[in-house]
């Protein structure tokens, strides 16, 4: 099929929440906190890139992910560029990405022993329509109170430097070899590139793009694309979506947003397709 809709997993997390979103139902009372909701893609195959959806009421850890060629030295397909999208936020929530000035090696190895790590790190304040795009090798950590959607490329592979004192594993000889410590770069977007397009990424490793309601024609060539309902319902190639899906497109689809929709549309590349209307 051009067009498939894909199935959801629940991630249980110690910082996950008993009240996700509108979209999801809540885990059941007593039940562990839900962090993660993951849109599978059937089959054996790995595709390029992983959506998910985050909800934290507390601080994830303090974290990098490696590049390509780290990831694939230590036996993994690829590595991990991602990028976020907020959708709510508490008034005092933060993301930090990247490091207030550089730090080498030895500092930050130390500073994640013993916790002063956290101090390095630029804590910036978030809000619902901020966006991030992540690249591997960032430091980062993504605070309390927010929910967002995550699109990232698709590899289970995080390096924890430091966790707040929970009792899980560290993988500092790994992370701090993969870091760079350094101030966070935004990476430039241009924008509105089309009447109901905006551009939030482009490449290196995915193109993401946000779309209104409205008719978008899209010829995949040989791609995989991920279309992400914010908001809003309508149609793609007859497959019905409704806001807290995700769906698949691999070929030639017509996608038909109702007014008041809100859709990311992801794909892996560094070169933006042709989409009609």
């Amino acid at each position: 099929m051009t067009v498939t809709a894909l199935a959801t997993k629940r991630v249980d997390k110690p910082w996950g929440r008993h009240q996700l979103w509108p979209d999801f139902a809540d885990p059941a009372p007593g039940a562990d906190p839900v962090g993660e909701i993951w849109f599978q893609t059937p089959g054996p195959d790995s595709p390029d890139l992983l959506v998910k959806y985050l909800f934290t009421s507390e601080k994830l850890s303090v974290q990098v992910h490696p590049d390509d060629a780290s990831a694939r030295a230590a036996g993994y397909p690829r590595g991990k560029d991602e990028a976020w999208l907020v959708l709510a936020a508490e008034p005092d929530s933060t993301i930090a990405i990247g490091t207030l000035a550089p730090v080498d090696s030895d500092r930050l190895r130390a500073a994640a022993l013993d916790g002063s790590i956290e101090g390095l790190l630029d804590w910036k304040p978030v809000k619902a329509g901020d966006f991030f795009y992540s690249p591997a090798r960032t430091v980062h950590a993504i605070g309390a109170g927010i929910t967002l959607i995550e699109i990232q490329q698709n590899v289970d592979l995080t390096y924890r430097l430091y966790d707040y004192g929970r009792d899980r594993a560290l993988h500092l000889d790994e992370g701090v070899a993969v870091s760079d410590a350094v101030p966070f770069v935004a990476q430039d977007a241009p924008g509105e590139i089309a009447p109901g397009r905006t551009l939030l990424a482009e490449g290196p490793k995915f193109v993401l793009e946000r779309w209104s309601a409205g008719v978008h024609k899209v010829a995949m060539a040989g791609k995989i694309g991920w279309l992400v309902p914010i908001s809003g319902a309508g149609q793609a190639d007859h497959v019905a979506w409704r806001a807290g899906d995700c769906l698949t497109i691999t070929g030639d689809a017509v996608i038909d947003a109702a007014p008041g929709s809100d859709l990311l549309f992801a794909y892996p590349g560094d070169q933006r397709i042709e989409v009609g209307s």
